[in-house]
This record gives structure tokens, C-alpha cells and sequence, in this order.
């Protein structure tokens, strides 16, 4: 008996081993096509990109056209796109709940839409082109695959690792974020391997296709005592800086996450008519540059237009920005998204973040690429809900050297940027603060709305001042 339940036992383990590799090899094959579509798609992109942003600035006239290419985009949206509109969140709340599924359309739509955006100069990313070109592939290969309702769960956030990690050149990050994104408080561990699998494959794809990423990096630090430098391995006081600018940061990413929805809010509440939506917030853009004087804060910000420019690689430099154009920038963007052109929302938060980093550093005297580096990856964590992919975002594009600090400000801004985000289909499993008025599992959209509700509520009974 004693061998027999010895046997049995030896055989119960040697199949658990076999249902794991099965699992890994069954995923593995199933995601490998998902990265290299998604992959290719978002080399596609990011080329054109490039091309039409370079084009842009070789014929300033047309940013002119912007409000004509944001009637273009609602008409695109309203006669083909239908659902695709959502975008993000449409695949948010897919993983979480299938429903009508994610159309095959929902790609090739975005991609073509966003480069619209960019050619006439409107500010906005590319990351949640990204993220949709990978959700709609990953759709498609779900059904092609006829997986159930689980798997295609699963798929589908693999689909959102490969379009971040590929976009951006961060495989670790486009896989954390993946499983990070969908619910703050709570990571879907299970789908981990997928999505780092599609995101890996990729990133591989889109440098096989010859793109190369824009390279950031911290300068050097000196080496000067700090205090109790005799017994502690990190500059105290630096990281208490640290801590002051990445306040600031989450409440930039607060002020941003609120100004995209409301901005959207009001318009519609302003116009019947749709299309005027973006025609009015294309004359804004205009009106805005020409106070401005310049183009600095239009399309993604990354690529300089003429020399001495505000762009993110500036921000790593000192005086590569001004006081305000991390203010700038948010205005330019969330009115951008808010009144119906697309594009992603991430690459405007680098942005943000670099010279609101590049601003903070002068005011607290701490190192210049230091600080926009943390502002980068910060104020991203905070307008995703997403600290923990950010801080291996900042591990992967500026070293592990500083990862302590890259730690500390995506928590940080993560808690002060509040019960906001960019993605309203985000569920709340864990509140950030305990005792608030939104239980578990509702989406942040229903929690703002009850937040609405309930400040409406108290603000009836509060006393009048005579």
C-alpha cells in the first residue's frame, strides 16, 4: 500500500509538471503570432508617425487644417468606427466582461486616425494606438483560435502587452502594465506569461523592422557625503526632494485625468451638433500656439522642430524647459482628446512629467535629468493607476542605478493623484484610501459619479451664508 500511494503520489506531481509545460508551451504559441501582427502593425505606425510629424514641420500651414481633420476623424468614427470610439476602455472592459467583443476594425481605424491627429498637429501620444492595434489582433486571433471566453481574456491582454512593449521598446514594462492596468489594487498574475511572451515578441518584431526608440538617459551624479552617509546607502535629503516633487506630480496627473473627462463633458453638453466638437477645439489649438509664439507643445513632443525646441529630451537638460510647459502641454493635450481627436495619452504624461521634473529641479535645487526622469515615469503612474509597471519603465530606459527613487515617485504620485484616471474602465479592488465612498470592484467612472452624487448631496444641506 505504502508503494502504491508512494506511485500514485510521484505520478500526481509528474502531471502537474506536464499541465505547467503544457500551459507555457500552449500559451507561448498562441501569443507568438499576437506579438509579430502587433509588432509589425505598431512599426507600421510608428513610421508613418515619424513621416508625417516631420512633414508637418516642414509645412506649418497645416495646422490650420486641424479642425477639418477633426470633422474627418468624427465622421470616420461615426460611419465605420461605431463601437472602436471607446477605444481602451472598450478593451478594459472586455477583459473584465466580454460582451460585443472588440472589433477587427478597431486597429486599422485608430492607427489611420491618430496619424490624421499628428499630420495637422494636434497634441496627443500614441500609446493607446498601440494598445488598441494589439487588442483588435489579438481579438481577431481569438476568434480565428475559437477560444473561450477565458482564453480570450487572457489573449486579449497579451494583445495589450504587445502594442505597449512595442511601442515604446519596454518589454518587462508592456507586460507588467498589461496585468497591472485592468483593476487598481489587484494584478491578473495569471496572464502574466502571456502578455510578456506577446510583448517581448513585440518589441523584437518592431527593431527587426529597423525602428529604433528615442534613447533617454540620467547624467552622472557626483559623489558627495550626504547625511549619515557613514551608515545609511541613499541621500536622505535627496530623497526627501523626491518625495515633495512626486506630490507634485500626482496631482498633475489628477489635474490631467480630470481635465481629459470634463473637457469631453462640457462640449458635449455644449453642442448637439457632434462634429462641432472638434472644429471648435482645433480653432482652441490654433488660438493657443499663436498666444504661444511657437509650436512646442503640438503633436507628441519628442522630435524637436528647430533648434533649442521644449521636448521631452530637453526637459533632461538644464534650462530645456520653461516654468510652464508642463501646464502648457496639459492644456494642449487634454483639449486635444477631449473635444474627438485620437491618439494616445502617455507620451503627452512624459511631457508633462520632464519639464514639470526640469521646473521642480531648479526650485529644489536637485539633479536636472534626475527629476525629469522621475517626472516621466511619475505622472504616467499616476494617470494609469499603474506604479509598479512605471517604476520597471524606469528601470528599463535609465538604468536600475536609481530604482529606490523610480519606487518611491510612482508610488507616490500613484497615492496623491487620488481616485482619478485616464482609463474610466479601470475597476477598483483595493481603494487607495480605505473608508472613501466607492466599494470594491466598481469601474472609476462609477465611482466618480458617485463621488459627483454624493458632493451634490452634501453640498444641498450645507448652510447658506446669509
Amino acid at each position: 500500500m505504502k508503494r502504491y500511494n508512494s506511485l500514485r503520489s510521484t505520478l500526481n506531481r509528474q502531471a502537474k509538471r506536464f499541465a505547467i509545460l503544457k500551459y507555457i508551451i500552449r500559451w507561448t504559441l498562441l501569443t507568438i503570432p499576437v506579438g509579430i501582427v502587433a509588432g509589425s502593425m505598431v512599426a507600421l505606425f510608428l513610421w508613418l508617425l515619424t513621416a508625417v510629424i516631420h512633414f508637418r514641420f516642414a509645412h506649418t500651414w497645416l495646422l490650420f487644417l486641424l479642425p477639418a481633420a477633426g470633422v474627418l476623424i468624427h465622421f470616420i468614427y461615426k460611419w465605420i468606427g461605431k463601437s472602436s470610439e471607446k477605444g481602451n476602455n472598450l478593451i478594459i472592459d472586455e477583459i473584465h466582461q466580454p460582451g460585443g467583443g472588440v472589433p477587427k476594425r478597431m486597429g486599422p481605424i485608430i492607427l489611420i486616425t491618430t496619424v490624421i491627429t499628428h499630420l495637422f498637429g494636434g497634441s496627443a501620444g500614441r500609446e493607446g494606438t498601440a494598445v488598441q492595434i494589439g487588442g483588435s489582433i489579438a481579438a481577431m486571433f481569438a476568434d480565428w483560435f475559437k477560444l473561450n471566453d477565458q482564453d480570450k481574456r487572457m489573449l486579449l491582454t497579451a494583445g495589450v502587452g504587445a502594442g505597449f512593449g512595442a511601442v515604446f521598446g519596454t518589454p518587462v514594462t508592456g507586460a507588467i502594465f498589461a496585468v497591472e492596468v485592468l483593476t487598481i489594487g489587484r494584478i491578473k498574475y495569471d496572464a502574466f506569461l502571456p502578455a510578456l511572451v506577446a510583448s517581448i515578441v513585440g518589441d523584437i518584431t518592431v527593431a527587426a523592422w529597423g525602428i529604433h526608440h528615442t534613447a533617454y538617459h540620467i547624467d552622472i551624479l557626483p559623489k558627495t557625503p550626504y547625511f549619515l552617509s557613514g551608515y545609511l546607502h541613499i541621500d536622505l535629503l535627496l530623497m526627501v526632494k523626491v518625495i515633495l516633487a512626486s506630490i507634485a506630480f500626482g496631482l498633475a496627473s489628477y489635474l490631467f485625468a480630470v481635465m481629459v473627462h470634463e473637457i469631453k463633458a462640457v462640449f458635449l453638453k455644449l453642442f448637439s451638433i457632434r462634429w462641432l466638437i472638434p472644429v471648435v477645439g482645433g480653432l482652441i489649438i490654433i488660438g493657443l500656439t499663436y498666444v504661444n509664439g511657437k509650436q512646442d507643445y503640438l503633436s507628441l513632443g519628442v522630435d524637436a522642430q528647430y533648434p533649442g525646441a521644449i521636448t521631452i529630451p530637453s526637459a533632461f537638460h538644464l534650462g530645456g524647459a520653461d516654468t510652464w510647459s508642463w501646464l502648457w502641454k496639459t492644456i494642449y493635450t487634454t483639449i486635444t482628446l477631449g473635444t474627438g481627436f485620437k491618439g494616445g495619452e502617455v507620451t503627452p504624461l512624459f511631457y508633462i512629467g520632464a519639464t514639470l521634473g526640469n521646473t521642480l529641479s531648479a526650485l529644489l535645487n536637485a539633479p536636472v535629468s534626475l527629476f525629469a526622469a522621475l517626472g516621466f515615469i511619475a505622472v504616467f503612474a499616476g494617470a494609469t493607476n499603474t506604479p509598479l509597471a512605471c517604476t520597471f519603465m524606469g528601470i528599463e530606459l535609465f538604468g536600475g542605478e536609481y530604482a529606490l527613487l523610480f519606487l518611491i515617485a510612482c508610488f507616490t504620485a500613484y497615492l496623491f493623484s487620488g481616485n482619478s484616471g485616464i482609463y474610466s474602465s479601470q475597476r477598483i479592488a483595493v481603494p487607495k484610501i480605505f473608508g472613501g465612498y466607492f466599494s470594491d470592484e466598481h469601474s472609476l467612472a462609477e465611482a466618480n459619479t458617485r463621488r459627483g452624487y454624493l458632493y451634490r448631496k452634501l453640498n444641498k444641506y450645507r448652510p447658506r451664508r446669509k
